[in-house]
């Protein structure tokens, strides 16, 4: 993990009698990913996400997994989404918009970010119903249900191609990281103002 002050960086612990999570994201980061969840296929997608989102992520959980792997995917979702919100502050500076068509073998996704501070997922996907390793394929959308409340995104996703229950997720996160950079990165344009014409987001 980068140390730069400057960067937009912090981490947030969470503990509850169910999951048990700490969370550094690096905004400015170079996709750099240390993640143990106890989920493998979770931990691939947290490592796609930071790829291709160009953010830094440490994450570290350790849930109920013998109940299954909900509260850990639903509660890594709460905490990012908390640290976003946390690094973005009133959101000053931002591109604040940010979307992505993204194809992975037959699967084709497409997502669409605005940082509006009205957290909401409005999901159209269609993944077959499937367990991916130890990962519950319905467990996607929850994931971004408790990221995009968390941190004040309005969330579009939908699937516009896929038969592959693997291809159809990992599509979703990649797409999701993409459009998610767009709209964190900073444009100088704005000259720290925030990106709306209500003055506030």
């Amino acid at each position: 993990m980068k140390k730069d002050i400057d960067m937009r960086v912090t981490t947030i612990e969470r503990a509850t009698k169910e999951t048990q999570i700490s969370c550094t994201l690096n905004l400015d980061g170079s996709g750099v990913c240390v993640t143990d969840t106890g989920i493998p296929f979770f931990d691939h997608m947290m490592e796609a996400f930071a790829r291709h989102s160009l953010l830094d992520l440490g994450l570290t959980c350790t849930g109920d997994l013998e109940v299954d792997a909900h509260h850990s995917v639903e509660d890594c979702g709460i905490v990012m989404g908390q640290c976003v919100a946390r690094l973005l502050g009133d959101r000053a500076g931002i591109t604040r918009f940010g979307e992505a068509i993204v194809p992975m073998d037959e699967a084709l996704v497409m997502s669409a970010v605005d940082i509006s501070g009205r957290g909401a997922l409005f999901w159209d996907v269609e993944i077959p119903i499937e367990i991916i390793g130890t990962f519950d394929s319905t467990l996607a959308k929850e994931f971004f249900v408790a990221f995009a409340t968390n941190a004040g995104l309005t969330l579009h996703i939908s699937s516009l191609a896929g038969e592959n229950a693997h291809h159809i997720v990992e599509c979703v996160f990649k797409s999701v990281a993409r459009s998610f950079m767009k709209a964190v990165s900073i444009e100088p344009r704005h000259d720290g103002h925030v990106p709306s014409t209500k003055g506030v987001l």
